[in-house]
């Protein structure tokens, strides 16, 4: 029989004393002054990451992908750490973020569930390729998806409330439909979708290429959903944060395996992109489709131009 041994007092105040050292280890392996006081990274962590939380919502992308270049490019911490963080930070987002969606009817989980099914167990391969691959060629070829992403949506002319024929037979079987409610036109708006098997098939690569880069998949869910099987934008982009809580999960457990996982970086970021997300939640309801579209925009050529730079050897 099993029996309960307390920890002693004494092993709590090693844990305690370990953890600032620890950030401390992190940050001055990266580069950052040793005299920095610990507790300073946190702290700021915390208010960059509130920020990006609110961002996130609005673009529909996980906050991971914000995260990780803006962390890894302007904060003394060495990279496994932040791409670990990364895809932590992107699944506390989404679960902030999830239930409000789905109560104002803008998540869809008939459009969700059958990609989360697909996305997610293809998230778990990439992320054992992603672990092993070197960074300089991840980076290179996420950059460059990202951008190309982000001009598909500056050339798109109708990804707000794109004109859909009909559903197809998938769609018809799955009864991937819904009916919404926009405020800033005062209508509901009845939405279906098509070329459903196309938009299946390319969430598996975006599954696999979500646990490679270890940034979510928000940067490419909303593309997919929206121009490829014509999700209005705003469905596109609640499915998608309510997406990420499902397939970063897979993900996430690969990266927490390996020990790349630290704390201090993770609770104040954490914390930061669940409040972020709440007020994000209440912005996105009264947003114009089009605001959102153009926010969309900006984040991936932001978030796509810093890990290619990187990954070229330009911007180190």
């Amino acid at each position: 029989m099993l029996e309960f041994v307390p920890v002693s007092a004494v092993a709590m105040a090693h844990f305690a004393s370990a953890a600032p050292e620890a950030m401390s280890a992190a940050a001055t392996a990266a580069g950052a002054s040793p005299t920095t006081a610990w507790w300073i990274w946190p702290v700021i962590l915390f208010i960059t990451t509130f920020i990006i939380g609110i961002l996130a919502v609005l673009g529909g992308v996980g906050g991971g992908v914000l995260f990780t270049p803006i962390v890894g490019g302007f904060f003394p911490f060495g990279m496994d750490f932040v791409r670990s963080a990364g895809l932590i930070v992107a699944l506390s987002g989404a679960l902030a973020a999830g239930p409000g969606l789905l109560k104002r009817n803008l998540a869809s989980l008939r459009l969700a569930i059958p990609v989360a099914l697909i996305a997610s167990t293809f998230s778990i391969f990439g992320a054992m390729v992603g672990l092993k691959a070197p960074d300089h060629i991840t980076k290179t070829c996420l950059g460059i998806t990202i951008i190309f992403i982000a001009i598909l949506f500056l050339i798109a002319k109708s990804s707000e409330f794109p004109k859909v024929p009909g559903a197809d037979k998938v769609a018809s079987v799955l009864r991937i439909s819904g009916i919404y409610y926009e405020p800033t036109s005062g209508k509901s708006i009845e939405w279906t979708v098509w070329r459903t098997p196309l938009g299946l098939f390319l969430f598996i690569f975006i599954g696999f290429m979500a646990g490679m880069f270890g940034l979510g998949a928000g940067w490419a869910n909303v593309p997919v959903l929206n121009l490829l099987m014509g999700a209005p934008l705003k469905i596109s982009v609640a499915t998608s944060k309510f997406l990420l809580s499902i397939t970063d999960t897979s993900a996430a457990w690969v990266y927490l395996n390996s020990g790349a996982c630290l704390p201090l970086i993770v609770v104040p970021s954490v914390i930061g992109i669940m409040l972020g997300s709440f007020v994000g939640v209440r912005v996105l309801t009264f947003t114009k489709p089009k605001a959102v579209r153009w926010i969309v925009i900006i984040m991936l050529f932001v978030a796509g131009t810093r890990p290619l730079l990187q990954g070229l050897g330009i911007w180190k």
